[in-house]
């Protein structure tokens, strides 16, 4: 499929994107981040909420809180993994603002003020319960049509989906969850520019994501492999510093896979079943 690009964004530059919406990226850039996580800057009566405070950065919070002139009312947090959540202790000493996110953090050394389940709405946003990527992945849509949705749906790349709190089913059933809604306007990723064309975009994920269980079941028909075997197989033209990354995913297909009655087990290896 084909995945959006950009320019390297002005590190602290604050990018309008709608009407009250804007991000900064932070400056961590890296083959797992693109250019660096996004942080949403959510303006409403009572002051702005800041979704994702991003790294531990000093040069992101200053340019945050000058962006917002320290008017912030709420932190949202669409999941807890580290380049989205370690600068979360310095934003919110700098604010006092409470902690909104998912009721059971995936990563228990963060804590949440106000814990939410899906379908709750937070300053006009929904959130809504996207596991797949994250046990406590959290997409949030307003009346726009217009979705965060992190890393759930990312434009640069596919979601890396690593078990045991990343669940390939659950990853499935997520999307199709945002497929059923009527949000199609925008989605704002957690790496990379806005996504103008979301359903569409959603689903040329599910056919990528069928297409590499149907390469993983390819492999396995010639006999069984181990994980990094399959890997070799399926991403010998992608960087090797990523395959053990691409390792978790395929691992995660096969747990799918498995739970399917498709693939099974034997001991090191993987085989059709």
């Amino acid at each position: 499929m084909s995945f959006l690009t950009e320019p390297e964004p002005q590190r602290g530059a604050v990018l309008p994107i709608a009407p009250g919406i804007a991000r900064i990226v932070a400056p961590n850039p890296g083959p797992m981040t693109y250019h660096g996580t996004n942080t949403y800057l959510l303006e409403a009566e009572d002051g702005f909420s800041i979704v994702d405070p991003g790294p531990d950065s000093a040069a992101h919070l200053a340019a945050v809180l000058a962006a917002t002139g320290g008017r912030i009312a709420r932190i949202v947090l669409s999941h807890t993994h580290p380049d989205h959540v370690d600068g979360l202790p310095a934003l919110q000493a700098a604010t006092g603002a409470p902690v909104y996110g998912w009721h059971t953090p995936q990563d228990g050394k963060v804590r949440v003020d106000i814990g939410l389940a899906d379908g709750d709405v937070v300053a006009g946003w929904t959130a809504i319960h996207t596991p797949g990527h994250a046990s406590d992945h959290l997409c949030y849509a307003n009346a726009a049509g217009i979705v965060l949705s992190a890393d759930h749906v990312m434009s640069w790349s596919t979601s890396v989906v690593s078990p045991p709190h990343g669940n390939m089913t659950h990853y499935f059933e997520s999307l199709r969850k945002l497929l059923a809604r009527p949000d199609d306007s925008m989605y704002l990723p957690g790496h990379g520019p806005p996504i103008t064309r979301p359903h569409a975009f959603v689903r040329a994920l599910l056919v990528h994501r069928t297409q590499r269980e149907d390469a993983i079941l390819a492999a396995l028909a010639s006999g069984p492999k181990t994980t990094m075997g399959i890997v070799s197989v399926l991403y010998a033209n992608v960087d090797p510093r990523l395959h053990k990354m691409a390792e978790r995913s395929v691992i995660a297909h096969l747990h799918k896979l498995r739970d399917e009655g498709r693939a099974q087990e034997a001991g090191e290896v993987w085989q059709a079943a």
